[in-house]
């Protein structure tokens, strides 16, 4: 927390009578900037960190993503026959059990890259995530062994979801901390293309599959090829993972040498797992993070995980119909996306984040009712406006919410604040909307409830400290050149006196 300013903490009159003690004090809490403070990144370092990063989380996401285009059809063969809705009910809550474990992985995984390093916890997730969704290949269905097939499919699904739980602030904090501030914002955002590129593999082969094999065929065996492609992507995920380097912060904890970062020295030097300290002290950031990802997550998980149900269970398109859309709509969304970055980082964080959930408060409804229109234009135009409102949080949300943290508790901080969020609004999404639905009889339930989560979200951007162009709390500042950093530490000289 911030030291307490000496005007405040003392009689006015003492600072009047003695202003030069009170300048020194001002001095010793806030002292200038020297050169060996300043970061100056390495170009090609934070590239191969951030490309690295990226990577893995692609392949995390696309084993994650395969559970929700195959919602349907894990519901028939995972569950007793008899009435559809019930059915996609039990797969989506199965969908959602995942997110119920995922602050325990937050918890468990945050302080373990305080104490082993980053690049091991962000392996061992890569390695959970791929054993969990391959085992979820190999299951007996309902048919071969009973209630049996739908416990081994929660309890699987649970350690996706606990392994889950360390890779969005392990990934987002490493990249945070490489990058330099003044671009932050397109080195996070390349978080979330790996993100999107994950969906894309899975939505594309899940695709195939439809196109390519009957109903019959894909309940039988056709399901089990996208989760079993999870084994051998998990081991090219683990080498990816394994040549990370270290942030140089965690390096010097480890008494090595690392050429970056004088700005870096006050990295996770107190946090070590002190899960108390975060929910006695940042309770009031926790909790608007908390509100941020829950409206981000809604309409993310809204958009790219159910809506492909949403067009075959609710309005009765073919489940290749629905997904092609969907594809088109994210390669687009991925060829935009460093772009949006680039903006925030010119713009700042909070104009672009309020513009993707106005985006959502005003456009859901209008983009819902061209969805339900028949033809494949109007459904196009309206998931491209749902698409274009979610890039403005996605190319922005990576470099927003780990410099809402101070340097010393933003690991564990953020995978605390992310994974609540997660478990409690992200994983039931398709849950609630679906219940929603059966329970209303109106398929304008999804519109509803993404302009709910928006308007949460509008309160809480407003709510947020700009941080665009501004070093992470508690470092020094990052820069490209060393052109740069002279120029800070000249900006601090005081101006000549004659």
């Amino acid at each position: 927390m911030a030291a307490p300013d000496p005007h405040q903490a003392a009689d006015p009159a003492a600072v009047k009578r003695h202003p030069a003690l009170f300048r020194a004090i001002r001095k010793r809490q806030n002292p200038r900037l020297r050169r060996t403070d300043i970061t100056v990144t390495d170009d090609a370092s934070v590239k191969r960190a951030v490309k690295a990063a990226s990577l893995g989380n692609a392949m995390e996401w696309f084993d994650f993503g395969i559970y929700s285009y195959l919602a349907v059809t894990i519901g028939h063969v995972f569950f007793p026959s008899g009435n559809d809705t019930t059915q996609l009910l039990s797969s989506f809550a199965t969908f959602a059990v995942a997110f119920l474990v995922r602050p325990l992985g937050g918890m468990f995984f945050g302080p373990m890259g305080d104490k082993i390093g980053r690049k091991k916890v962000l392996a061992l997730t890569m390695i959970l995530m791929a054993i969990s969704t391959f085992a979820i290949g190999l299951i007996p269905s309902h048919e071969t062994i009973g209630i049996g097939a739908a416990a081994l499919l929660i309890f699987f699904r649970m350690l996706q979801g606990f392994s889950t739980g360390g890779e969005y602030g392990g990934a987002s904090t490493f990249i945070a901390e490489y990058a330099p501030d003044k671009r932050r914002g397109f080195f996070g955002s390349f978080l979330e293309f790996g993100t999107l590129a994950g969906y894309v593999g899975a939505a594309g082969l899940v695709t195939a599959l439809y196109a390519l094999l009957d109903t019959a065929q894909m309940e039988s065996w056709g399901w089990r090829i996208p989760f079993l492609v999870a084994g051998p992507l998990g081991l090219v995920g683990l080498y990816l993972r394994l040549k990370l380097d270290e942030t140089p912060a965690f390096q010097k904890l480890e008494g090595g040498t690392a050429h970056a970062s004088g700005a870096a020295d006050g990295v996770e030097t107190t946090a070590k797992g002190d899960l108390a300290k975060i929910f006695r002290q940042y309770w009031p950031t926790l909790i608007l993070c908390i509100c941020l990802v829950g409206a981000y997550n809604i309409t993310d998980y809204m958009l790219l995980s159910y809506m492909p149900t949403y067009l075959s269970d609710e309005l009765g398109y073919s489940e290749t119909h629905g997904l092609l859309i969907l594809l088109a709509v994210m390669v687009f969304l991925m060829a935009v996306i460093s772009q949006v970055g680039k903006l925030s980082d010119r713009f700042g964080r909070k104009p672009l984040l309020m513009t993707g959930m106005l985006g959502f408060l005003l456009l859901a409804l209008p983009a819902f009712l061209l969805i339900r229109v028949d033809g494949i234009l109007p459904i196009t135009i309206g998931m491209l406006m749902l698409g274009l409102s979610l890039v403005c949080m996605l190319g922005t949300m990576s470099a927003a919410l780990p410099a809402l943290f101070p340097t010393n508790v933003r690991y564990g901080s953020l995978s605390v604040g992310y994974n609540l969020s997660a478990s409690l609004f992200g994983g039931t999404t398709p849950l609630v909307i679906t219940a929603l639905i059966s329970w209303t009889g109106s398929n304008l339930m999804p519109a509803y409830y993404a302009m709910a989560a928006a308007l949460v979200g509008v309160i809480a951007v407003a709510c947020m400290k700009e941080t665009a162009q501004q070093p992470l709390i508690g470092s020094p500042p990052s820069v490209e050149t060393d052109e740069e950093a002279a120029e800070l530490v000249q900006a601090q000289a005081p101006d000549p006196k004659f």
